[in-house]
């Protein structure tokens, strides 16, 4: 699925937080937006989603507008949305979770195809089939991360949006999330992951956009932004001097 917005200018009541956002996202591929704390990224892909409606600027996706659209749609249609905290049914088990992100999918479906995707999270996130009778409210930090990515995998999305997927993470369950994200990318699915973790996220990424205060500064491939000066004193931390460099 493509993904492209034009011009878009968002935020909550009198408060603008996206200001004339731009972007592109070719099919099977893996974007990432980094910034700082308040930069916009939330908002953004809250507008993607259509969780926010922009006050102005459009949004395409296959070259249809879907500015207007609301999230049920566009969940229909295979865009999906794995919001920042995970936003769990915490007192449900975790099997029951997953097949909440299939709701729409059920009648227009069928339950055999639902199942067979339900067994094709489990081969990604075995952990999920270990702790499938187990309340979601009782997992660690890392399980209900994967389980907010697979109940969003269940919706069948041609499209995902992740917001700080790797939030709260030990670096090797960071690791071994972003490992699943490119088996996805490589599976055909397009992602679109905003992350504070910007190393991790740019290490994987095809495509990135940098986000300061509301505005696309800098965008290019996820290679060449990790050896943007800028980039790197921003977001990367110093590069460390070798001796010759004094």
């Amino acid at each position: 699925m493509r993904l492209e917005a034009r011009g878009l200018v968002a935020g909550y009541g009198h408060l603008t937080v996206l200001r004339d956002v731009s972007l592109a996202i070719p099919p099977g591929c893996i974007a990432a937006v980094i910034g700082s704390n308040g930069a916009g990224k939330t908002t953004l892909l809250r507008v993607l989603s259509g969780l926010i409606l922009p006050a102005s600027g459009r949004v395409w996706m296959d070259g249809v507008e879907i500015t207007t659209w609301p999230t049920e749609r566009r969940v229909a249609v295979g865009l999906v949305h794995v919001p920042e905290r995970r936003q769990l049914f915490t007192s449900l088990t975790v099997e029951d979770n997953l097949r909440l992100g299939a709701y729409l999918r059920y009648r227009r479906e069928g339950r055999a195809r639902v199942e067979q995707d339900l067994e094709w999270v489990y081969t990604l996130f075995p952990r999920l089939y270990e702790r499938r009778r187990q309340l979601a409210g009782t997992l660690s930090g890392g399980e209900q991360q994967m389980l907010a990515i697979g109940r969003g995998l269940m919706a069948h999305p041609r499209l995902m949006l992740l917001d700080e997927p790797s939030l709260g993470l030990a670096p090797l369950l960071v690791q071994e999330l972003y490992r699943v994200l490119a088996e996805l990318r490589a599976q055909g699915h397009t992602l679109l992951v905003a992350d504070q973790n910007a190393r991790q996220a740019l290490r994987v990424a095809d495509l990135a956009f940098v986000l300061e205060a509301g505005q696309v500064t800098r965008s290019g491939s996820g290679a060449a932004m990790l050896v943007d000066p800028a980039v790197h004193a921003a977001y990367l931390g110093s590069r460390t001097r070798t001796p010759s460099e004094g």
